[in-house]
């Protein structure tokens, strides 16, 4: 079955820039309410019941479908290798915060466009024209070299927990990149909302069972937390799961994908500056030329993406019209002759 028929409305620039902002600052809080939590609760019941929470929070959306008759047939099975990919890159995504600072974290999370660049020139054959470019392979290497500058050139080398911790931000970089693109191949078709709406159950049942198994008492430990702190904690699931995914669909259908990951890209100087103010993190001067280094390096490769697909879909146009008009000039000569 077909996803949800929509009903194309025109875009607007201002909800675009809102949604995309609110966005912004929620994906940026995700890393601090982590931080903030990592001493209070063990990552697996911070997990367990954020996903959880956000798991509920989704789940209206399906059933709404399912009332509807308009769920994609093939929709839970086309959610399981994303929701795999996704329940593993949360795991060191949140691990990671137990062994570095946010700022660090997030700027070694940049390289998840470089691995994003890799699996679509092995996916999809249409992507290698882009990857290929001199300025795209060029962006690459920036984000690269600006990722190992910000763990480089910090105050203290990066040794034993915080070496894990970075690395684990690399990696769950990669694996949001499988995430990413397995969607693209598997779920193309399923309108996005629906989509992550079916990932986020699948991925709520691996983090409550992880929690289950290996958090402390069983996640029981959060109930532990004043009632204050313990709203906090659903909160963040609200803010950074929840209503992160559906702003930025939003700024998606009025800005575009360009602008709208372009202007995401700005998350780690964001965490930083909060980092700063909320756990006195400090990274030093050369550390934030390297972090601009590697989000100059992501925005170009945005740019360079948008600039070729653009050119693609001008020639496409263009090459239907001209197929029509080459039908109409062979219809009257065919009727001539019949």
């Amino acid at each position: 079955m077909a996803a949800p028929a929509r009903t194309e409305r025109p875009a607007s620039p201002a909800a675009g820039l809102c949604t995309v902002v609110m966005t912004l600052l929620g994906w940026s809080s995700v890393p601090l309410f982590l931080k903030h939590f990592s001493h209070s609760i063990d990552p697996w019941t911070s997990n367990g019941w954020r996903y959880g929470f956000s798991a509920l929070l989704w789940a209206p959306v399906l059933l709404f479908i399912g009332v509807r008759g308009t769920k994609p047939s093939r929709l839970w099975r086309a959610a399981v290798v994303p929701a795999l990919f996704n329940a593993c890159g949360q795991v060191l995504f949140t691990l990671a915060h137990y062994r570095i600072e946010p700022a660090l974290l997030t700027f070694g999370l940049r390289l998840q466009i470089v691995f994003v660049a890799l699996g679509a020139a092995m996916l999809f054959p249409a992507e290698r024209r882009v990857v290929r470019s001199p300025i795209y392979l060029a962006g690459a290497a920036l984000v690269l070299l600006g990722a190992v500058g910000t763990a480089l050139l910090g105050k203290e080398p990066l040794v034993g927990g915080s070496l894990e911790g970075f690395l684990m931000a690399a990696g769950s970089g990669a694996l949001f990149a499988g995430y990413a693109l397995s969607v693209r191949k598997t779920m193309a078709g399923i309108h996005p909302v629906v989509a992550f709406a079916a990932i986020s159950q699948y991925t709520a049942g691996a983090m409550v069972v992880l929690m289950l198994a290996l958090g402390e008492r069983s996640g029981l430990t959060a109930l532990d937390l004043s009632t204050g702190q313990f709203a906090l904690l659903l909160l963040s699931a609200v803010i950074g799961i929840a209503l992160g995914h559906v702003f930025y669909y939003i700024s998606i259908a009025n800005l575009g994908v360009a602008i709208s990951a372009g202007v995401i890209q700005l998350q780690p100087f964001v965490v930083g500056a909060a980092s700063f103010v909320l756990f006195d993190e400090r990274l030093t001067p050369l550390q934030w030329c390297s972090g601009l280094v590697a989000v100059s390096g992501a925005v170009m490769m945005l740019w360079l993406q948008k600039r070729l697909s653009s050119r693609a879909r001008a020639q496409a146009l263009a090459d239907e019209a001209e197929r029509a008009r080459a039908e109409r000039l062979v219809e009257p000569k065919l009727a001539e002759v019949k």
